[in-house]
C-alpha cells in the first residue's frame, strides 16, 4: 500500500514511519497515489490571519468579531477550546472564554491573504472552485504529468508553501468527489490530510449522521427525523422514490449522497449572484452620522470582495433591521456597474438617509447584484458630479499602495468614524 510523508513527501510501502526523515505524519491508502478531487480549507482563517500580523496575539485566544449583540465570525484554535464557536453571540464567547482578545474584522487583509493563497492554487490546476475567501474545491485530474507527482503530493506540497510563505495553515480533504473531498477536509483540522477512498466510502459513510451531508441544516433534521432518518444507515433503507415523494428533489440528493454518490464537476466560475456585508450593532442607532461610518465600511469590505473576484454590480442593495425585527430592503440600479467602495457607498447614501423615519436599526447591511465582469470605469460620466472620475482614480490608486504595502498603508479619514 502506498503512503506519503507529508513532512519531506517521500512516496513508500505503507508503515508508521517515514524511512527517509522518520516523521509519523504518514498518509496511507491503496487509492492514495488516484484520487483528484479535493477541498481545501484554512484553518481558523481570519483568527489566523490576525495573529501573523500581531504576534503579539500568537498565544492568545483570538476571536474576530464584535459589540454584546453582534456574533463570533471566527475563532482560533484556543478560544474553540473552551467552546467558542463561529456565529455564537459575542456575550456568549464573552461568557465561556473572557481573557480572549476581541479583534474587529479586517477583510481587506483576509481578501489580500485569500489572493495569495489562490494564486498558489492557480498553479496547481485551472479547476479551482472558490467557495469563500478561506476554502475551495480543486480538480487535479490529469496533472501528475505536468507536475511530475500524483494530487496527493501536489496538495502536501501546497500545504507547506502556504506555511513557509505566508505563516497561515490548511487543511486538506482529498476524494473521488466533491461530497466526500469537503466531509474530510473536516476530519483532521488543523493542518491535516485526509482522504476517503472509492472503496472505503461505503464503511466511512456507515452509521454517520445525516447532518455530515453539506446543506442538511437544522430545519431538514428535523423533517428527517420525524420519519426515523438519523442517520445514513437510515437513509439507505429508503426506496429513491419514496424519498422524493417525502422531500422533492432534496430526497433525490440525499439518496445519492448516502451511497457517496455526487457527479457535479468542480465549477471554476459558479455564479456569483451577489456579494454583501452586514453588521449588527451593540446599541440600536439612528444618528445618521454614525450609521454613515458603518456604511462606508461595509461598503469598502463589499467592494474589496467583488475586485478580489474580478466583478462589479449594477444593483445596490440596502439592509435595515429596526429594533422590533423587521427587515427594511431597499434597492437602486446604477447606469454603469461598480466594483467601487466610493460607488457602492454614493448610491446606499441616500437609500440610509430616507429610511431614518424608521430609526432605531440594530442591523445594517450593503450589497451588490445583477453582477458582471469588473471591466468598465465604476462610475457614470453625469454634470451633477463631476468629481466621480478623480475618485474613481483615487480609489484605483490606494488598491494599488494597498497592495504594495500592505491594507493598512492608506486609510480614508470616513473609515474612522
Amino acid at each position: 500500500m502506498p503512503a506519503l510523508c507529508r513532512d519531506c513527501l517521500t512516496i513508500f510501502d505503507a508503515g508508521p514511519r517515514c524511512p527517509a526523515c522518520h516523521a509519523r505524519r504518514v498518509l496511507a491508502d491503496a487509492e492514495l497515489l488516484d484520487l483528484s478531487i479535493a477541498h481545501m480549507d484554512c484553518d481558523a482563517f481570519y483568527a489566523s490571519v490576525e495573529k501573523r500580523d500581531n504576534r503579539a496575539l500568537r498565544d492568545r485566544p483570538v476571536i474576530v468579531g464584535g459589540g454584546s449583540r453582534g456574533v463570533v465570525t471566527t475563532a482560533c484554535y484556543i478560544a474553540r477550546i473552551h467552546g467558542v464557536r463561529s456565529a455564537m453571540p459575542m456575550f456568549r464567547a464573552r461568557q465561556l472564554c473572557p481573557e480572549a482578545v476581541v479583534v474587529k474584522p479586517r477583510f481587506d487583509a483576509y481578501v489580500a491573504a485569500s489572493r495569495e493563497i489562490r494564486a498558489m492554487m492557480e498553479d496547481l490546476t485551472p479547476a479551482i472552485e472558490p467557495l469563500s475567501l478561506d476554502e475551495a474545491f480543486l480538480d487535479l485530474s490529469g496533472t501528475a504529468r505536468l507536475h511530475g507527482a500524483p494530487p496527493a503530493v501536489v496538495l502536501a506540497r501546497l500545504m507547506q508553501r502556504m506555511e513557509r510563505d505566508l505563516n497561515l495553515t490548511g487543511s486538506v480533504g482529498l476524494s473521488h468527489n466533491k461530497f466526500l473531498a469537503k466531509i474530510a477536509s473536516d476530519l483532521d483540522k488543523p493542518r491535516g490530510f485526509s482522504l476517503i477512498s472509492r472503496a472505503g466510502t461505503a464503511d466511512f459513510l456507515r452509521g454517520q449522521p445525516v447532518g455530515i451531508i453539506w446543506g442538511v441544516g437544522a430545519a431538514l433534521r428535523a423533517q428527517l427525523d420525524r420519519v426515523g432518518i438519523a442517520t445514513i444507515d437510515d437513509l439507505l433503507r429508503w426506496d429513491q422514490a419514496d424519498l422524493v415523494a417525502r422531500f422533492g428533489s432534496m430526497g433525490l440528493r440525499l439518496w445519492h449522497l448516502a451511497r457517496g454518490q455526487d457527479t457535479r464537476r468542480v465549477a471554476r466560475d459558479p455564479n456569483v449572484k451577489s456579494i454583501s456585508k452586514e453588521t449588527t450593532f451593540a446599541q440600536d442607532l439612528r444618528d445618521l452620522a454614525l450609521l454613515d461610518g458603518h456604511l462606508w465600511r461595509l461598503a469598502e469590505q463589499v467592494s474589496a470582495r467583488a475586485k478580489a473576484k474580478g466583478l462589479a454590480g449594477r444593483v445596490v442593495t440596502l439592509k435595515l433591521k429596526r429594533a422590533d425585527h423587521r427587515i427594511l430592503t431597499r434597492r437602486v440600479s446604477l447606469p454603469e456597474p461598480t466594483a467601487l467602495a466610493d460607488g457602492i457607498y454614493r448610491a446606499a447614501r441616500p437609500l440610509l438617509a430616507q429610511a431614518l423615519t424608521e430609526a432605531p436599526f440594530r442591523l445594517l447591511g450593503v450589497g451588490i447584484s445583477d453582477l458582471g465582469a469588473d471591466s468598465g470605469p465604476g462610475f457614470s460620466a453625469d454634470l451633477l458630479d463631476p468629481d466621480a472620475e478623480r475618485r474613481a482614480e483615487t480609489e484605483r490608486a490606494m488598491d494599488r499602495l494597498r497592495a504594495r504595502f500592505g491594507v493598512d498603508a492608506v486609510v480614508k479619514g470616513r473609515s474612522l468614524r
